[in-house]
């Protein structure tokens, strides 16, 4: 499902219009992107957990020469589901 899907599934869901769905689903999509930005967890009761993982830097091997790169220090988004959304999947 892509999003213009997604909006138009809202929209149909909650008896609303596509347009107020979208900024919605925008509203959520970029305050989750600043807080996470700014180092904050942000924990949805039974939806999940978004945070974020740090990567030390390293060394790696060019696959092409095998000549050392370095690789520089990176944070990854995460998410971690939580039990509704799971047990909600599997019913």
């Amino acid at each position: 499902m892509n999003k213009q899907e997604f909006v138009t599934f809202i929209a149909n869901q909650h008896s609303c219009t596509k347009v107020e769905a979208e900024k919605t689903v925008d509203m959520f999509t970029s305050s989750i992107i600043d807080a996470i930005r700014e180092n904050n967890d942000i924990f949805l009761q039974g939806f999940g957990r978004f945070y974020t993982l740090k990567v030390a830097a390293r060394i790696g091997r060019n696959p092409s020469n095998g000549q050392p790169v370095n690789i520089p220090e990176k944070i990854h988004p995460k998410f971690k589901v939580g039990e509704k959304l799971k047990d909600g999947c599997n019913k």
